[in-house]
């Protein structure tokens, strides 16, 4: 279906995975199959399925991760300052879509098993649904918990945009609640962290 609005593909992963030990965009996945995918290139896919680029926000791995970004299609920027933290990849993620030209965003985390195509077709259908409300987003609902990846607007990237730097991207969409719209979803992984090798063995034996 076409949109009135045009759709960019941000995947954050400039984080250290200190607690895995390991870069958590380059776990294997999905487990059990042929191949060398990871959570990265798995999540690309996911979101190329409705967006027309995708760009990964990197930190001092990008030499790591770039050949899988690259092959995978997509563009890489990088965070000078990962250290700053999450919110500070978002900004420069956000601040990369709009100089593209783009005016919405389908934003999401490397940490987790990529939600599935259908579920990234369902929140973009329901964005565009909620953008004719005057809401600036659609974020997934599964058992009560909210996750990822969130679609959002231009309205919701300059608030993002505009926040101080010492905040977080929860704070501000809580300021903002009455402009979510929250989408109930089947997908478990929309609301999955993998943040330990324990955590991850505990997925693959699913």
């Amino acid at each position: 279906m076409a949109h009135t609005f045009s759709l960019c593909g941000v995947i954050l992963a400039a984080g250290e995975s200190s607690r895995m030990g390991r870069d958590k965009a380059l776990l294997p996945w999905p487990p059990g199959e042929s191949g060398h995918g990871t959570f990265l290139s798995a999540t690309i896919r996911s979101l190329m399925a409705s967006c027309d680029q995708v760009i990964v926000v990197c930190g001092e791995n990008e030499s790591q991760i770039a050949p899988v970004v690259y092959s995978e299609g997509a563009a890489l920027v990088r965070n000078p300052a990962p250290s700053e933290g999450q919110f500070s990849s978002l900004r420069i993620g956000l601040g990369e879509v709009l100089q593209r030209g783009r005016d919405a965003a389908i934003v999401t985390l490397v940490d987790r098993p990529p939600a599935n195509r259908e579920t990234v077709a369902q929140l973009v259908e329901a964005f565009d649904a909620a953008m004719k409300s005057g809401k600036w987003a659609a974020v997934p609902e599964h058992e009560g918990r909210h996750g990822h990846p969130i679609v959002i607007g231009r309205e919701m990237m300059e608030a993002f945009l505009r926040a101080p730097a010492t905040t977080n991207a929860r704070e501000v969409e809580h300021a903002h609640q009455e402009k979510m719209a929250y989408v109930t979803v089947a997908d478990p992984f929309a609301t999955m962290n993998v943040n330990t090798p324990a955590d991850y063995d505990k997925l693959t034996a699913r």
